[in-house]
């Protein structure tokens, strides 16, 4: 039996370059519970620990049902066996799986519905004042103790504070789901990076595939500035406004992109129901969602013409 602290570790729920969630058990609540722990590989290198640290305290100090909660923090105390001393730290276990698992096999509706809500759950962060950098369906947990189920957000191992994602950064991510400015650390990005990762999140949803093939071997910022996704819509028997809308989260101009999660969410929910975004409830203080829903008809209209064209 695997132990670290008080937990016992049962199984592993996922991996990564860095961390290992293992699903465990607390014997003093008596409650399931997931623990993040270091990989001992990178338990000496200090500033990995640093950023699994901060990476515990965002989710502590972020106050939502939309992410994922931290309880316990600990170090693992050095064994004989010639292992570093291990940090970890104990989150709620989330039953229901990852959006991974339901890449593909919704209905549009329910596609649509898990990506509005993962958008809803991404600007918690942003209001939060963090940019994730990581957005994939691996990094975002459905809770089905919920009906409807709650998307919520998880591994906050790359995030970065906004005011400090304006200026050079380490180039974190998955390439499929990067955008642009991102990887290419042209002048810095922002919470529109994230809009991005959600459209490619939305679209493989919906499609079962992401929309530009080869990106996981091909630098995303050297993606052509003509390319767009191939359209969808009428294959899944969907109004084409879901095509513009699901091509401006993933233009390579991030101010051509919505300007926020939110919006992003809802102008998809909106384009599925056949209507306009619904301008009164953008929310206060982004002025450029009261023009999404004018901004979408034309970007459909021109969508069209430019297939008629071709």
């Amino acid at each position: 039996m695997r132990q670290i602290g008080r937990y016992r570790l049962d199984h592993v729920l996922g991996s990564g370059a860095f961390a290992t969630v293992w699903k465990g058990h607390d014997p003093e609540l008596d409650a399931v519970v997931a623990v993040k722990v270091l990989a001992d590989n990178w338990a000496v290198d200090a500033d990995v620990r640093e950023r699994f640290t901060t990476e515990a305290r965002l989710l502590r100090h972020i106050e939502s049902p939309r992410v994922v909660r931290v309880h316990d923090v600990g170090v693992q105390p050095a064994a004989d066996d010639g292992y570093p001393d291990r940090p970890y730290f104990v989150m709620d276990y989330i039953e229901g799986g990852t959006l991974a698992d339901w890449v593909g096999r919704l209905p549009p509706q329910g596609a649509v519905r898990l990506a509005r809500e993962a958008a809803h759950a991404v600007q918690v962060l942003h209001d939060f004042g963090v940019v994730h950098r990581d957005l994939k369906p691996s990094n975002l947990l459905v809770d089905g103790r919920c009906d409807p189920p709650r998307v919520l957000v998880a591994d906050l191992g790359s995030a970065k504070m906004l005011a400090d994602a304006s200026g050079f950064t380490v180039t974190t991510g998955t390439p499929a789901y990067m955008a642009p400015e991102q990887a290419g650390q042209v002048g810095g990005f922002d919470g529109r990076a994230d809009v991005y990762a959600l459209g490619v999140i939305g679209y493989e949803l919906l499609s079962g595939r992401r929309p530009f093939a080869g990106l996981d071997r091909l630098p995303v910022a050297g993606r052509g500035a003509g390319a767009r996704p191939a359209p969808l819509a009428a294959q899944i028997g969907a109004p084409a406004e879901l095509d513009a809308v699901l091509a401006s989260a993933l233009d390579r101009d991030p101010d051509r992109r919505p300007p926020d999660a939110r919006t992003f969410g809802d102008a998809l929910d909106a384009a599925l129901r056949g209507t306009s975004y619904p301008v009164e409830e953008a929310p206060s203080g982004w002025p450029a969602a009261l023009v999404l829903g004018v901004a979408i008809a034309l970007l459909a209209l021109g969508t069209a013409v430019g297939w008629l064209v071709r």
